[in-house]
């Protein structure tokens, strides 16, 4: 499946941005949809998970209560709707795609998008 990140930019602390994910290609009924993201000089880290079929999600710790990831099949599109934003949130956010449940581990998703710039100033 190819997938294609979009809705980054430059927002204040406390505002709020929303990244789309649009999906193209084959995909299965039980595919997983992540969101991951990585800051300079830090590794990739999970941000949230939904499973394509059922709607289950799974959220980073660091992002519940703040983040929400959703998913509108007939547009093929998951989203990332981000509140309340903090400067550790600034990152680079991909998106990617897995044949199974949600994982946390970054070596589980076999399809990428390009990456998308998150940036929040203090």
């Amino acid at each position: 499946v190819q997938l294609q990140a979009s809705g980054g930019g430059l927002v204040q602390a406390g505002g709020s941005l929303s990244l789309s994910c649009a999906a193209s290609g084959s995909a299965r009924a039980n595919y997983t949809l992540g969101w991951f993201r990585q800051a300079p000089g830090k590794q990739r880290e999970f941000v949230a998970g939904i499973t394509w079929n059922w709607g289950t999600t799974v959220y980073a710790d660091s992002v519940k209560g703040r983040f929400t990831i959703s998913r509108d099949k007939a547009a093929r599109t998951v989203y990332l709707q981000m509140k309340s934003l903090k400067p550790d949130d600034t990152a680079v956010y991909y998106c990617a795609a897995r044949n199974g449940e949600i994982t946390a581990n970054s070596d589980g998703y076999k399809d990428w998008g390009q990456g998308t710039q998150v940036t929040v100033s203090s």
